[in-house]
């Protein structure tokens, strides 16, 4: 049978859209989400909530030096923008004038939905604009949130290796819970299910890199539907391809995120200033639903949401959305090249590229990419002969950013790029030459943006969450940076070069020691080397590539704790919260590190690396990697 034309019903408060398959309602004119209506169940929406808390858009934004102020953006103006038996698009707006200034955010809003004849699901996006003129204001945070009912979704996939049933909203109230010493998180001491008493639950277990976060939701067994977010496109997304973003949470909550200073602080918060003119796409992005007969089987729902996910990925840019502002395929353009590498302390010859990230973002410095968030990036990886293609790339002025796994610092072509409707531009090869004075001495871990490599504690037992027992993310548990002090109750960590392992001798993160209630101090890390002769004319390097940083100080002394100052600090830097939040990476630093030849002695030597500031115990550190490398050979 020739699946059912695609319906649409307006009422005075809502607009209804059927297509046989899902009936999707919107508030008229708001178009918050407040119906799903799939496979028999009236509606997979948390009915139990309010009309305007079940599926929408938001934003968190604030005046300049103001407090953030979250919005459900709702709509004044609702209109069906395409109406035929195969699509139906409408549009939810929000004009802003100077009448509502300090009440809304100063951007006009259209948010779009689109169904399509035979498909099981629908399409979102939206158009922010900011007039030139209008006033200033920051932009912390935008996304889309799904409220599924809790009395079907209990079991959560965000990956293969990432999927468990659930603890319920309920569990993390007073009566069934104790609050954590990070607010968000919670020790589950009376849930529900029994089965998962003594687990802690905490949103930010389930967060991925922008570039992991295809499809991720909810399953239901009863009956058996998937509910699932699939991201097709990184482009709208702001901080590149390794920002942390969320995902799916206890609600059950489903979000699509799109903007957001999670595991990057206020770097990544798009300052607007000036009056400066802005327009963006977010999205689309696709709600899929799929089912199945066998309700014991989730493997069946998880893997066709993957294939699904596939074929929204291949079908980008897609074709149907009506809005002009979104570019279909014949209007981008598209990079290629070759990514080599020119180290000759390692290779006499240039070395491919593999597996480097590349992409394209707003102009800026080497590697400002990750602080980006205003505009569009459009990223790939190389190939193991380094060749690469960014295909699909938006109209505009770029500039090309790399970064290399097993390399240190960043790249960026010294040329503004302009890409155009239908362009095919050929760099032909490119070669990064990453930061490098002289010979190794030693190193210390691998250089690739993450502390994974380093000695990851068990959690306390009175931490854990079972998914993350034996498994790759074992970072994601509870309360780690507390297992410093038990590991270094006195003496802090030290290191000796070609003795120590940095995979069971070097901790993930240098983290401040608990003293007492409330109380904390600085801790100091020591790396124990030989240097056989010291060149007194020439020029030694310290590198210190650091995968985190939150509201830190590094010092670096050579030979001397008590010096000061110190030879070298990086002052207070970072704010991107990933100890406290279990990722194993936030913003990447690099600092390069000029050794004066009388701070070293023949024989044995010490530096100290001094995390200063202490006040809490989410401050501190995670080290990428570290080299000393000695003067160039003559």
């Amino acid at each position: 049978m020739a699946p059912v034309g695609v319906s649409i019903r307006v009422g005075d408060d809502h607009v209804v859209i059927d297509n046989g398959i899902l009936r999707l309602t919107l508030s008229n004119p708001e178009g918050l989400i407040t119906g799903v209506r799939y496979n028999g169940v009236d509606n997979l929406l948390e009915v139990l909530n309010k009309e305007g808390n079940r599926g929408y858009w938001d934003v968190v934004w604030s005046e300049p030096q103001g407090s953030g102020t979250f919005d459900v953006i709702q709509g004044t103006h609702f209109e069906i923008i395409h109406e035929d038996e195969n699509q139906v698009e409408v549009s939810f707006t929000r004009n802003w004038d100077p009448s509502l200034q300090g009440k809304l955010v100063p951007l006009n809003i259209d948010k779009r939905f689109i169904m399509l004849r035979g498909c099981s699901g629908f399409y979102t996006y939206a158009i922010y604009e900011h007039r030139e003129g209008w006033p200033d204001f920051d932009l912390a945070e935008t996304r889309v949130a799904f409220k599924l009912r809790k009395d079907k979704f209990r079991y959560m996939a965000i990956a293969d290796n990432r999927q468990r049933f659930m603890p319920m909203p309920d569990d993390r109230m007073p009566d069934r819970s104790q609050q954590l010493a990070y607010p968000e998180a919670v020790l589950l001491t009376n849930p529900v299910n029994p089965d998962i008493k003594g687990e802690v639950d905490d949103k930010y277990q389930y967060s991925c890199d922008n570039k992991d976060i295809k499809v991720h939701g909810w399953i239901s067994f009863d009956p058996p539907i998937g509910f699932w977010q699939i991201t097709p496109s990184d482009e709208f997304r702001s901080g590149g391809p390794i920002k942390q973003n969320l995902t799916s949470h206890v609600g059950p909550t489903t979000l699509a995120m799109f903007l957001s200073a999670h595991y990057s602080g206020e770097d990544l918060v798009p300052k607007f200033r000036n009056g400066e003119y802005w327009k963006k796409v977010f999205g689309p992005v696709f709600i899929y639903l799929n089912s199945t007969m066998d309700g014991t089987d989730r493997q069946l729902l998880w893997d066709d949401a993957k294939l699904q996910t596939l074929t929204e990925v291949e079908s980008w840019p897609y074709e149907f959305p009506v809005s002009e502002d979104f570019q279909k395929c014949d209007q981008r353009g598209s990079v290629s090249g070759r990514l080599l590498v020119r180290d000759k302390f390692i290779d006499e010859e240039d070395i491919i590229g593999t597996a480097a990230f590349v992409g394209l973002a707003l102009s800026g410095e080497a590697g400002s990419w990750q602080r980006e968030c205003k505009g569009y990036q459009f990223w790939t990886r190389a190939d193991d002969k380094g060749n690469f293609i960014i295909t699909n790339v938006r109209t505009g002025d770029y500039n090309f950013y790399a970064w290399v796994p097993g390399f240190i610092g960043d790249y960026r072509l010294d040329m503004t790029m302009t890409i155009t409707s239908g362009s095919q531009i050929n760099l032909g090869d490119l070669v990064y030459e990453p930061p490098r004075d002289g010979p190794t001495l030693w190193e210390i871990g691998i250089p690739d943006r993450s502390a994974a490599e380093f000695f990851i504690p068990d959690p306390k037992p009175i931490y854990i969450n079972k998914l993350y027992i034996n498994h790759p993310d074992r970072f994601r548990q509870y309360g780690l940076w507390e297992r410093y002090a038990d590991l270094y109750p006195g003496n802090d960590l030290v290191y000796s070069v070609g003795v120590s392992d940095f995979r069971k001798d070097w901790f993930f993160a240098h983290v401040t020691r608990k003293t007492g209630e409330n109380s904390y101090e600085a801790t100091t890390w020591q790396i124990k080397f030989r240097v056989d002769s010291v060149h007194q004319t020439g020029a030694y390097k310290l590198r210190v590539a650091l995968a985190s940083a939150t509201l830190s100080e590094l010092q670096v002394r050579f030979n001397d704790a008590m010096i000061n100052p110190p030879h070298f600090t990086t002052r207070l830097i970072g704010r991107d919260n990933s100890i406290a939040r279990h990722g194993i990476h936030g913003l990447y630093w690099l600092f390069n590190i000029d050794v004066q030849s009388a701070w070293l002695i023949q024989g044995d030597n010490t530096i100290y690396l001094t995390q200063a500031r202490s006040s809490s115990p989410f401050q501190g550190i995670m080290y990428d990697y570290i080299r000393m490398e000695g003067p160039p050979r003559q």
